[in-house]
């Protein structure tokens, strides 16, 4: 084993699976111990993710209860909603101390897991074995709406438009590429997960509406909002850079970001502020990040790093 910790992955065949094992490929304190995937198990790693080393490495086959066999520093859990609990069961029972990180939204709302937004929760996050992994659009609006919680006045509405890797590789309306082509694809426009997920976290109602559009990664929300104060493009952009002056993966921009600007990044731009002449207190801002880095795999190497006391961003970029 290299100087660096062991980490087991289950569900490594998806995008979020692969965009993960390229970081760890390339992560100087981390090495794979094993990748998971019962539909793909004695594939090579490398037949389906771009970024790993042509090693010969295989995904295997591995189910719950043989996780006693399969030490690690840390184990990630890739996989559907509602997969993850027999996993931890048994993880938990094998190795009572171990990391366990999960990507789905099983445990984003259980207070005995640590919700793994790092520009929130990085001191819970340092001393933490059960890790929530964020949603992407969750990320993004948290992010976007943090600074201004204290000073909202009625519930913020969240416009976003995802790429469609965020409906995964299964076949589905979401990432039909016919049903795209020229076409914007409005779906669960009331009570999806993530306005669950940021409402939970802000402790503020917050309107979202989700969408999909033809191009594969990325993600644009456009945040409107109502403050207690009459306010202005220029105090906004003050706000933001004061919040964020110290996230080395947050930058605040005065124009609009762009989805292209993020693609294939673990960074998330915030900016193109705005405030309604007519109604001063009433603003707007638009967020962008990368759902597969930013909004899924770079996020759980931070939250990794952090919670088995390695510097937060190595490896991010890899």
């Amino acid at each position: 084993m290299s100087a660096g910790r062991r980490i087991n992955l289950v569900g490594g065949r998806g995008h979020t699976g692969a965009e993960l094992l390229r970081l760890i490929a390339g992560h100087p304190d981390i090495e794979l111990g094993l990748a998971s995937s019962r539909s793909h198990a004695g594939e090579l790693i490398s037949a389906s993710c771009g970024g790993w080393p042509d090693d010969g490495r295989i995904f295997t086959q591995l189910e719950p209860e043989d996780v006693h066999a399969c030490p690690a520093d840390a184990w990630v859990l890739a996989m559907p909603d509602g997969l993850a609990v027999n996993w931890v069961e048994y993880i938990g029972q094998a190795y009572p101390e171990c990391l366990i990180l999960d990507f789905s939204a099983d445990y984003r709302f259980d207070p005995n897991w640590t919700y793994g937004l790092p520009e929130r929760n990085r001191e819970r996050i340092n001393s933490a074995h059960l890790i929530a992994n964020p949603g992407c659009y969750a990320t993004g609006a948290q992010l976007g709406l943090l600074p201004l919680q204290s000073r909202l006045v009625s519930s913020p509405v969240v416009f976003g438009v995802s790429g469609f890797s965020g409906a995964g590789k299964s076949p589905s309306p979401r990432n039909d590429p016919e049903l795209l082509r020229d076409n914007l694809v409005p779906y669960a426009l009331n009570g999806h997960m993530h306005e669950r997920e940021i409402s939970h976290h802000l402790d503020t109602e917050v309107r979202f509406m989700p969408h999909v559009a033809a191009f594969f990664r990325g993600i644009s929300l456009t945040i409107g909002f109502e403050l207690d104060h009459a306010t202005t493009p220029t105090e906004l952009e003050e706000i933001y850079r004061l919040r964020y002056a110290d996230e080395a993966r947050v930058r605040v921009d005065k124009g609009i970001p762009q989805v292209s600007d993020v693609q294939n990044t673990p960074d998330i731009h915030i900016g193109g502020f705005s405030v309604d002449a007519r109604h001063p207190a009433r603003g707007a801002l638009v967020v962008v990040l990368d759902n597969l880095l930013k909004g899924a795999a770079s996020q759980a190497v931070q939250n990794l790093n952090l919670a088995l006391g390695l510097d937060e961003h190595l490896g991010v970029s890899s």
